[in-house]
């Protein structure tokens, strides 16, 4: 059980007061604090939350003449950092979601936090209004933690008069989020602390690309990265552009979600994934590169493995080209049961809205867990944490996503893997710790194993990137057995990079 403080949560200043000619008051950061037990069996750790929006500014110079530093950005963050708060050895991590457009909350409140939305799983879903627990497998007992929202998500937002677009694209967001970390890290007197940054999704994107600029920019040397659902090449899923790997990078996550229907009988889990795994490895990008150049019974043995493997119909394969697209694979594998599959998490299924339809109208998964996360969110940020504010929280921000930037990437794939391995042949002590959903159907798991093996680095370097599995899917701690399985594997991962 969490003790929370008893006194009055801090009052935040009126934002009903009497318009005057004179300009706005600048921003200032309006932090809470509040003090926090969580027993963990017979231990009790104490720990101080900090909430609340950090104003990041920008220096100004005009015709060569620094003229001070210009508000940009207010971001919210929530930091939890366990006593004595002067103890420069214990770890801090510096976590995020993705998107983009993704606030922090799911990483916050599904895995890593101390407290954390009851959601429920496939099957058994929690009903509204929903709930909040402690979370006894949280990484707090090993490691600090700092959530942020980058800007445009959650209560982070440009400063009045500002513009967001400038923070919805690679580099603008990469800069604005370290510059939090290198802040926070500043003004806590972090610098000889252990430091982790840790993103799920796009959030891996961002952090490996984070901490290159970290490091190449502002010297800041990191102990590790965690990559939840990692996507570091777009590419390599066909996000932007229809390419062959992309169709051979989900492959072997169709047939992990076949199997999961029961659509693969009474064969081992592990007999499953063997075959397509080989098969994408080796046949699969053979037959998609002869086109119209393979035999009759060439083609026919593809249609029929293909379709064997991912529990579609040899005639949906064939009419497909052999090339299963993924939205499209959502909607097809249970199309008879007039059901659709999720596309986060291949486990949860929901009904069609339309049975002929070529693509879902929701992902069920998707629509599994918002509630909770969302409910639970507000709850906890005013009658715990003790931060108000009537703004929206933007749990995820269809402005930001819509508008994003990949400019820096024009006429190529966006790819962060040559930032990644930069980073870790100039700090050959920085650790990566890569987490894998079998059913995940966003960023399926082989095709980003696959990404890891190209990166060019030399054995004692590969050696520094750890690879784990779990039975569930694009968040895979919505699944209770994965998140006290996953939290363990991080909180190892922790101690092992910081040199304990």
């Amino acid at each position: 059980m969490t003790d929370h403080p008893a006194s009055d949560h801090p009052h935040r200043p009126s934002a009903d007061h009497k318009d005057t000619e004179t300009a706005p008051a600048p921003p200032t950061d309006d932090f809470v604090t509040t003090d926090h037990v969580l027993r963990l069996g017979r231990k009790r750790l104490a720990y101080t939350a900090t909430t609340g929006r950090m104003v990041l500014r920008e220096e100004v110079h005009e015709d060569g003449v620094f003229t001070g530093h210009q508000p940009k950005a207010e971001v919210f963050l929530t930091s939890y950092v366990v006593e004595p708060h002067a103890d420069t050895e214990r770890p801090v991590m510096f976590a995020f979601n993705g998107g983009p457009g993704s606030s922090s909350i799911w990483l916050h409140l599904g895995l890593l936090g101390p407290r954390r939305a009851v959601s429920g799983d496939v099957g058994a879903l929690q009903t509204p209004p929903y709930g909040l627990a402690d979370n006894l497998d949280t990484v707090l007992a090993t490691t600090d933690l700092v959530f942020i929202d980058p800007v445009s998500t959650g209560y982070s937002r440009a400063v009045q008069g500002g513009k967001a677009k400038p923070f919805h694209g690679f580099t603008g967001d990469v800069e604005s989020v370290a510059e939090v970390i290198r802040l926070w890290t500043t003004r806590n007197d972090r610098w000889l602390s252990p430091k982790f940054v840790a993103g799920e999704s796009y959030g891996t994107v961002r952090a490996a690309a984070v901490a290159e600029h970290l490091q190449t920019r502002r010297g800041m040397y990191l102990n590790g990265v965690v990559l939840v659902s990692s996507v570091l090449d777009l590419g390599s899923i066909g996000l932007h552009e229809p390419e062959d790997r992309g169709y051979v990078g989900f492959l072997p996550t169709y047939a992990a979600i076949a199997h999961h229907h029961g659509l693969h009988g009474d064969r081992p889990f592990e007999d499953v994934l063997a075959e397509a795994e080989g098969y994408a490895e080796r046949t699969y990008p053979w037959v998609l590169s002869r086109g119209d150049r393979l035999t009759a019974d060439e083609r026919a043995e593809a249609v029929s493995t293909v379709a064997r493997l991912t529990g579609l119909s040899e005639e949906y394969v064939d009419l497909s080209d052999l090339r299963v697209e993924h939205l499209h694979f959502f909607v097809e594998l249970l199309r008879r049961q007039r059901r659709v599959v999720g596309r986060l998490d291949g486990r949860f299924t929901g009904p069609a809205g339309n049975a002929v339809a070529e693509r879902m109208d929701a992902d069920p998964s998707m629509d599994a867990i918002v509630g909770p996360y969302v409910a639970a969110w507000h709850h906890y940020v005013r009658t715990e944490l003790g931060y108000e504010s009537d703004l929206p929280y933007e749990q995820l921000s269809m402005a930001a996503h819509e508008e994003w930037s990949y400019s820096e990437f024009e006429g190529r794939s966006v790819d962060v893997t040559g930032r990644l391995a930069q980073a870790m042949r100039a700090n050959p002590d920085l650790k990566v710790h890569v987490a894998y959903g079998w059913h995940d159907g966003a960023t399926p798991y082989f095709a980003a194993r696959e990404t890891f093996s190209r990166m060019g680095l030399p054995p004692e370097l590969s050696a520094n990137i750890e690879h784990r599995y779990y039975p569930a899917g694009h968040m895979m701690y919505v699944h209770d057995e994965t998140r006290a399985r996953q939290s363990a594997d991080i909180a190892e991962f922790v101690r092992g990079a910081s040199g304990g």
